[in-house]
């Protein structure tokens, strides 16, 4: 059988750094594959004038399958102050890469699973009923629209009169803004389409169906952003009732949540929320698992385009580390996810399965493991390099 192509966009970062080890792990795995490099991010910015080029975009429609490690962003007076000076005067406007490839690859399926691996120091614990410690067992996979919302790149500074005086036949808009200097307004959209908050709905109650999840819970604030939201709640009720009448649907506010989530989180199953909502509920549940270091995501088309990646960002300030000191077990559960994708079960069982035991005998830990801050020293000190993390889940493989 041939090998599969994987296109794997480090960017940059830490991006090569849990890249490179990732790439190891699956070796070890028995993962065979052809790897070829997108270049992707801010140095492609600051030399091209675009983050993401045109010839990246070719390899993945190509292969269909990406690994990606990690971005850097800034406002945009920085990033036009990184650009090239012979490109100054082009009238280019840095946007994300990550959030273009999702919109030009309608990758509007994310999937981000939280779940608690068994002696992990940075495990969520609270305060019992009889004063003691309890440590609750956190299962979570939040289903977030990848490509609408907030994330949608609808906006204007200084809206043009056209834009402006549409906003201006809201009653709402012009009760509260219309005394404002158009100069002065700065205007986000939030969009949701039918078809693509069905997908999303759809997506996560198919999930729980699979894999017995007794519950799906939409994260928004019907009781407010009722057009969006309120369309979202309604979507999810008939879906619900017609289609999944044994699994419940829970209705909850991202306010609310974020509370509830420290309070009782091994009551939530499946999360399903917009763009903007499903990225800060999937942070917060990460934080109960560990953190960044181990939060994990996909996001994937109807045509079968996928890129896995964690959800933690480029961290520059580690990257020029002598000796790289962050988690890499964040990217290779992606690469798992990504097996998974691929019907590579078995490998990514295995993986899993080693990366849950090195955790466990709690041996080689990284340094946020060992709650150190993160210094150059924190291997001096006993805490485990990116690559030493790797070598203890490839010993365990």
């Amino acid at each position: 059988m041939a090998k599969r192509t994987i296109v794997t966009m480090p960017g940059d970062g830490i991006g090569k750094p849990v890249l490179d080890e990732t790439l190891r792990v699956l070796e070890a795995a028995g993962f065979k594959a052809n790897y070829v490099e997108g270049d992707i991010g801010w140095e492609f910015w600051k030399s091209e004038g675009n983050p993401l080029p045109q010839r990246t975009i070719d390899l993945i429609a190509e292969h269909k399958i990406a690994l990606f490690g990690a971005i850097t962003s800034k406002p945009k007076d920085e990033a036009f102050d990184e650009l090239a000076p012979e490109l100054k005067a082009k009238g280019l406007v840095y946007s994300s890469p990550i959030v273009g490839l999702r919109q030009h690859f309608g990758l509007e399926i994310c999937a981000r699973p939280c779940k608690t691996y068994s002696g992990n120091p940075l495990n969520f614990i609270r305060r019992a009923a009889d004063g003691g410690v309890d440590e609750p067992l956190v299962d979570v996979v939040i289903f977030r629209q990848n490509t609408e919302g907030l994330y949608g790149g609808v906006e204007w500074s200084n809206p043009d009169e056209k834009v402006y005086d549409s906003f201006m036949s809201h009653p709402k808009f012009k009760q509260n803004f219309g005394t404002v200097p158009k100069e002065e307004i700065s205007i986000s959209t939030r969009i949701f389409s039918k078809e693509r908050t069905e997908n999303i709905l759809r997506a996560g109650f198919e999930y729980a169906k699979t894999y017995g999840y007794k519950s799906v819970t939409l994260c928004e604030k019907p009781n407010v952003i009722r057009e969006t939201s309120g369309m979202m709640y309604k979507m999810a009720l008939k879906m619900q009732a017609a289609d999944y009448p044994e699994i419940q649907l829970w209705n909850t506010n991202i306010d609310a949540q974020m509370m509830w989530l420290t309070k009782n989180p091994e009551d939530y199953g499946v999360i399903v929320a917009g763009n903007m909502f499903g990225d800060i509920v999937s942070d917060g549940f990460a934080g109960l698992i560990g953190g960044l270091g181990f939060a994990c995501s996909a996001q994937w088309s109807k045509d079968g385009v996928a890129v896995f990646e964690p959800t933690h960002g480029s961290a520059p300030k580690y990257a020029d580390y002598q000796t790289s000191i962050v988690n890499p077990l964040a990217m290779i559960e992606s690469a798992c996810m990504m097996l998974d994708f691929i019907d590579e079960k078995t490998i990514a069982k295995n993986i899993r399965k080693a990366v849950a035991d090195v955790i466990a005998e709690g041996k080689v830990r990284s340094y946020d493991m060992m709650k150190m801050r993160g210094k150059p020293d924190v291997i001096n000190n006993g805490a485990a390099s990116t690559t030493q993390m790797a070598d203890a889940v490839i010993a365990k493989l």
